[in-house]
C-alpha cells in the first residue's frame, strides 16, 4: 500500500531533525577535542559550523508551518509535529554549548594546562549520549528509554559538582591559576546545560508517545502520581 501524504511528510521531517541531531553531535565532539587536544583550528571550525546548524532549526519551522497548513494532522501526528518542532531549539543550544566550549578551548589553549582533563571529557561523554539516546527515543518512539535518559541527569550535575571542587580548590591555593580554572568552569557548565537539553528532549518523547506532560515532575517514577 502506497505512503499517505501526510506519513511521508512526517517521516521527511523527522529525518530532517535526524539530520540536525548527527550536526549538532558533530559540534560537540568537535568542541570537546578542540579543548582536550588544545586544536585552537578545531575550536574555530566549530565557531564557523553553528550557523548550519541554525539554518536546519529555521528549515525544521518552515517544514513544521507547510505541513500544519497542508494537512492539518490531528491528534498523536500533531503531537509528533509539535514535538518535533520543540525539539529543534534544544538541539540549537546544544550547539551554542558547543560553542561556548571552543571559544573556552581557544583561550585555554594559550597558556599552560592547569590540570590532565579526566572529569570533563567524561562528563562530555554523558551529556552527549543523553542527547543522542533521547533523539534515538524519540525516533523509536520509546517512552521507557526516554525516561531512562532523564535520570542520567543526574550524574552529569554529580561530575559539574566534583569539577567545582577541584578547581575552587585551585584558585584558593594559588590566585594565579583562576583565569584557567574561571575558563574551566565556564566549560563544564555548558556540559551541564547540554544534558539539561537532553533531558527535555527526553521529556518531549513522553508527551509525543504517552500524552503526558512530565515536566518539573521527572523526579517522580514512572507512574507514580
Amino acid at each position: 500500500m502506497p505512503e499517505k501524504p501526510l506519513e511521508h511528510d512526517l517521516e521527511e521531517l523527522k529525518k530532517l531533525l535526524l539530520t540536525m541531531a548527527g550536526e549538532v553531535e558533530h559540534q560537540l565532539n568537535l568542541a570537546i577535542r578542540a579543548l582536550v587536544e588544545r586544536s585552537s583550528e578545531l575550536a574555530q571550525q566549530v565557531i564557523a559550523g553553528d550557523e548550519v546548524v541554525d539554518r536546519r532549526e529555521i528549515e525544521v519551522d518552515r517544514r513544521v508551518v507547510e505541513l500544519i497548513v497542508r494537512a492539518r494532522p490531528m491528534a498523536r501526528d500533531l503531537r509528533m509535529v509539535m514535538t518535533t518542532v520543540k525539539i529543534a531549539p534544544d538541539l540549537e543550544r546544544v550547539a551554542d554549548h558547543a560553542v561556548h566550549v571552543a571559544r573556552q578551548a581557544i583561550v585555554l589553549n594559550q597558556v599552560p594546562p592547569l590540570k590532565a582533563f579526566i572529569t570533563i571529557p567524561r562528563m562530555a561523554d554523558a551529556a552527549t549520549g543523553m542527547v543522542r539516546d533521547a533523539i534515538g527515543a524519540f525516533v523509536h518512539g520509546d517512552s521507557l528509554q526516554a525516561r531512562q535518559v532523564i535520570t542520567r541527569d543526574d550524574a552529569v550535575d554529580g561530575m559539574h559538582e566534583q569539577i567545582f571542587r577541584e578547581l575552587l580548590t585551585y584558585m584558593m591555593e594559588d590566585p594565579k591559576t583562576i583565569p584557567r580554572a574561571l575558563a574551566l568552569l565556564l566549560v563544564a557548565r555548558s556540559l551541564e546545560r547540554i544534558a539539561d537539553q537532553g533531558t527535555n528532549i527526553a521529556e518531549q518523547v513522553v508527551y509525543l508517545v504517552e500524552a503526558e506532560d512530565i515536566r518539573h515532575r521527572h523526579d517522580e517514577g514512572p507512574g507514580e502520581a
